[in-house]
């Protein structure tokens, strides 16, 4: 294994590790906006690490430019969802209303 597998390898094991921080965040804290918070922070960064232990091995310019464009289009998609959950939360009109 060379010292750039090493690393590819170290940051998506990284960015794995975020995702499953943010799934236990998600499950484990008691209301819709922190649990809100810590799923978008921990995806947004676990997202970004895998994408950066994979550039080296896409094999092209235009295989990394596709993987970034899917990497900003995900984030754009997580932040727009997030407002819309946040917004119907603090508006009271939602399931977990109180």
């Amino acid at each position: 294994m060379s010292l750039l597998e090493g690393i590819s390898a170290a940051l998506i094991g990284l960015g794995l590790f975020f995702f499953i921080a943010g799934t236990v965040g998600l499950l484990r804290l008691p209301d819709p906006l922190s649990r809100l918070h810590a799923l978008t922070k921990a995806d947004n960064l676990g997202l970004s690490l895998v994408v950066l232990g994979l550039l080296p091995h896409t094999g092209g310019l235009l295989p990394g430019a596709k993987l970034v464009l899917v990497w900003l289009l995900v984030l754009a998609a997580g932040a727009t969802a997030a407002h819309l959950v946040a917004k119907r939360t603090l508006r009271g009109d939602g399931e977990d209303a109180r």
